[in-house]
């Protein structure tokens, strides 16, 4: 019987070949993440029922996570943790066994918890601590009212884990029910389906429907009210700033239809905005129907709204079509940048959108010149294995990745690169995207089907710009260079020649100085236009950068920038005047106001100035 067997199992392999048959092959939903210790594709997690209590004495969240999970008979699901105090864990409501592995400084430690073949639902207790990353605690001082506390979270790329045991990937998509109890006379607002008026026990209930990616989960809590701008569009601020902010947004409504005449119906109900307090380490956060913003961006002529047309952007590009890696986030914000420009254009006209990327122009070539030491840092597809995420969001991701997609355009045209975008956004809805991937599409749905040829290679793997860029021009811009010519040839000023300059003329203008231009001559304009004491944050931003590289201390700016770092804390802002400082050889000096500023500062900016100053 055995030599029979033998004998027929040979002439089955003569007629299929007598080769060794190929192994089976699985089809793994989830990619390798360098970032998170989860393994999905072993047990993953689907869905969070969050109850929490936040106390503002103790500055600790403190409560029960609680997890739907799918899985195919592992005996253990790893979720992420930083900085939590795991209380226990049960699976299907009864106590199970769990373990928290060796700490990483950029990961923290993967908290391992025992399952059986039939669970379906993980719940852990845990406690968050005085280091938890994400939660910035604020005192009534550092709010606009001064009169009640304020918490808000920040969780991208990888900081949810620090405030939510979790598996923070942003390739893991999830819903979620949330309960957060918080003092009476505070209102509680989620990235979720929001309450418009405060409760009065305190205690309030969310529900975010749609499957969003961890680092999207975020939490405000202060003395906050609500004001529509329309049936789906409104504002979140502080009494005292409601008003200002609702007259500075109010074209929201307008912006969403402009979003949904290019690319297609907006999938998450309602956009609101909150305006938080000037601690906030962003410009805004593109948390689905509830973006998180700076009063920084109030500059009561809506002239630096674009940053709520880049976070609205993201409700597609982003939120809806996710990078699924940290890798590949410039899928993420070269996609919204252009998705801005186009919003901008829409609403403003063709001028405002040129200035605005010839802006970003300019940020991408400072940029590439400070990483000439490390190229490898000018790749859209990164390689972050072993380092902050955070190490990637640069001007790269942002400005690289809209200039490929603005080059794109010019290539194959509007008429074919916005349905190949919209298409994009629907078949792709609540789901990730790596480059390869997005890669092989653009291939198969635009380039080839329109018989282009585009190299798609050189801008994603390769560092620096290639040869075939798109060349950003504006009238405007070349107005205002024309402008400091005359003001510096003929050391006199005409303020006639800047009457009507929107605030980005007047940001080309202050950073287009001459290198050389010498003390007087920084005078003589600051005397002119008081350029020291503009309520315009980010002219005051540039025109700080500019004082400090050339030593100047006329009009009393030396107060007036300790005053800047120690009361804003968006990053970009702050990091742009203490990085002035240190190639001005002064860091002495910036040390001096960054251990008054510090305390006021999210960790997501301090970890940035801490290393850049060396603090």
């Amino acid at each position: 019987m055995k030599n029979k067997l033998i004998t027929i199992q040979c002439v089955l392999l003569l007629l299929v070949g007598c080769t060794n048959p190929k192994p089976e092959t699985t089809n793994l939903k989830y990619v390798e993440e360098p970032h998170s210790h989860a393994q999905p594709n072993e047990a993953v997690i689907t869905h969070l029922d969050l109850d929490i209590k936040v106390d503002f004495n103790q500055k600790i969240i403190s409560g029960k996570a609680s997890y739907d999970i799918e899985h195919n008979k592992a005996t253990e699901i790893i979720l992420d943790s930083k900085y939590l105090d795991i209380e226990k864990v049960e699976a299907d409501g009864v106590a199970t066994e769990f373990s928290l592995g060796s700490f990483d400084e950029q990961l923290g430690k993967p908290l391992k918890i025992a399952i059986k073949e039939e669970t379906k639902k993980i719940s852990v207790y845990y406690k968050t601590t005085d280091k938890t990353e994400a939660l910035q605690w604020l005192n009534p001082q550092q709010t606009a009212d001064k009169k009640h506390p304020f918490l808000l979270t920040q969780g991208q790329a990888i900081l949810t884990r620090t405030w939510i045991p979790i598996q923070d990937s942003p390739q893991i998509r999830i819903t979620y029910d949330a309960t957060v109890s918080v003092p009476p006379a505070l209102m509680a607002v989620m990235s979720a389906e929001n309450p418009k008026q405060k409760t009065a026990d305190g205690r309030y209930g969310f529900k975010m429907r749609q499957a969003i990616s961890p680092y999207l989960i975020a939490l405000a809590i202060g003395d906050i009210e609500y004001k529509a701008i329309s049936s789906r569009t409104g504002v979140y601020a502080e009494k005292s700033m409601l008003d200002k902010v609702h007259d500075e947004f109010s074209d929201m409504e307008k912006m969403v239809a402009a979003a949904e005449n290019l690319y297609g119906k907006y999938a998450w109900d309602q956009f609101d905005v909150i305006v938080l307090p000037p601690s906030f380490p962003f410009g805004g956060m593109e948390n689905p129907r509830l973006t998180f913003a700076t009063p920084t961006v109030i500059a009561g002529d809506k002239s630096l709204t674009s940053l709520i047309a880049h976070e609205l952007a993201h409700s597609w590009s982003g939120n809806l079509v996710t990078n699924a890696t940290w890798d590949d986030f410039w899928l993420n914000e070269g996609f919204t940048v252009y998705f801005e420009m186009r919003i901008m254009e829409a609403l403003y006209g063709k001028d405002r959108a040129d200035m605005l990327a010839l802006i970003a122009r300019q940020d991408l070539d400072e940029e590439i010149e400070g990483f000439k030491d490390t190229p490898n840092e000018t790749k859209l597809k990164l390689d972050l294995k072993g380092r902050n995420p955070d190490d990637g969001m640069t001007s790269i991701a942002y400005d690289k990745g809209y200039l490929f997609l603005r080059t794109l355009e010019e290539q194959v045209g509007r008429e074919k690169l916005d349905p190949f975008l919209k298409q994009y956004f629907e078949e792709h809805a609540f789901s990730t995207m790596n480059t390869e991937r997005f890669i092989q599409y653009l291939d198969e749905h635009l380039l080839d089907k329109n018989q282009v040829e585009f190299n798609t290679d050189e801008w994603v793997y390769q560092p620096g710009i290639p040869a075939n860029q798109s060349i950003i021009k504006s009238d405007k811009f070349d107005k205002v260079e024309q402008a400091i010519q005359q003001f510096i040839k003929n050391n006199k000023v005409n303020p006639a020649v800047t009457k009507g300059w929107t605030t980005q003329e007047w940001v080309h203008f202050v950073r287009n100085f001459p290198k050389d231009i010498n003390k007087d001559q920084l005078k003589m304009l600051d005397e002119a236009f008081d350029l020291t004491h503009s309520s315009n944050s980010y002219v005051a931003m540039v025109w700080y950068e500019q004082t400090v590289t050339h030593d100047y201390h006329g009009n009393n700016v030396d107060t007036e920038v300790e005053k800047f770092l120690t009361s804003v804390g968006r990053r970009w802002y702050v990091s742009t005047i203490y990085k002035a400082f240190k190639k001005s050889g002064r860091t002495d000096e910036a040390l001096a106001i960054y251990k008054k500023a510090r305390p006021n500062y999210h960790s997501v900016t301090t970890n940035t100035i801490d290393e850049l100053l060396g603090y």
